[in-house]
């Protein structure tokens, strides 16, 4: 019992640590500016925060800039998910020459760092008149090695013998893909899901880089926007982060089981 009390009050306090963040995050944004470097500061929801969204709105036209990310993050998301799945299956399933060279070419992507990539991606869009717009965003990070590699590992634990019934009974490769590999494969697909979106949503210095008009901005760019030499308005600028980070904690907290099995998929096998 006394275990059981220490290991419970553990990951209360853990639990707590966390969460102190967001929720204060969340208090913040219903205070204005005075309020917020008061002190103490504010522990319970004040009153000020349509006064934020309005004030939010007028700066940046949060509306707008909420709706651009949503739909780079969405088409990211799809894209993104479809090339990292069929690269994951591709690694996982078949043979050729080279195959293990390219993975660990691959691979080598999540040990360089995205900085490296910035100048030769920036001249690469410059080249292809691409710059402020939504593709320059979404294309260039479709085969994102970590999803590949996640995929990959999943689909290392699928049976071959369902693969062969599968070519057994007539289905193409393409139909195999879709009918028999995709079903099995839906708590990682759901993990690499949650995963891209939030590395789209959260993305801030490449867009930096590529957007250059405010119509066009994500919500990073638009909150960062707001931070003036002299005077800056951080009730409203807690109020968008707290808008922009709520969906994503409801998203994960729904999903959360999903993805913790399909980060774990595979990994008894390998």
């Amino acid at each position: 019992m006394m275990r059981k009390t220490m290991l419970t009050s553990s990951l209360l306090i853990m639990v707590t640590v966390v969460l102190a963040p967001f929720y204060w995050l969340v208090v913040a944004s219903t205070h204005s500016t005075a309020e917020v470097f008061g002190s103490p500061p504010p522990l319970l929801p004040g009153g000020n925060l349509m006064d934020n969204l309005a004030s939010l709105e007028s700066a940046v036209g949060f509306g707008r800039v909420v709706a651009n990310s949503t739909l780079i993050a969405t088409i990211y998301t799809l894209l993104a998910g479809l090339v990292c799945t069929m690269a994951g299956y591709g690694f996982a399933k078949y043979t050729f020459r080279g195959k293990e060279l390219m993975f660990g070419l691959l691979m080598l992507g999540l040990v360089i760092p995205s900085q490296v990539t910035l100048v030769p991606l920036f001249k690469m869009m410059l080249a292809l008149d691409w710059l402020n717009t939504y593709q320059a965003i979404v294309l260039p990070n479709l085969a994102l090695p970590f999803g590949i590699f996640l995929m990959r590992q999943s689909m290392s634990a699928l049976p071959d013998e369902l693969l062969s019934a599968g070519r057994v009974d007539g289905c193409g490769e393409l139909r195999l893909f879709w009918r028999v590999v995709l079903p099995p494969m839906r708590p990682a697909l759901a993990a690499l899901g949650i995963y891209l979106f939030l590395y789209q949503w959260n993305d801030f210095v490449w867009p930096l880089i590529a957007l250059r008009t405010r119509d066009a901005y994500t919500i990073p760019l638009a909150i960062a926007s707001m931070q003036g030499a002299n005077d800056t308005d951080y009730g409203a600028i807690l109020a968008g982060t707290a808008v922009a980070a709520i969906p994503m904690a409801i998203l994960f907290l729904a999903l959360q089981r999903h993805f913790v099995s399909g980060l774990l998929a595979g990994a008894v096998k390998e």
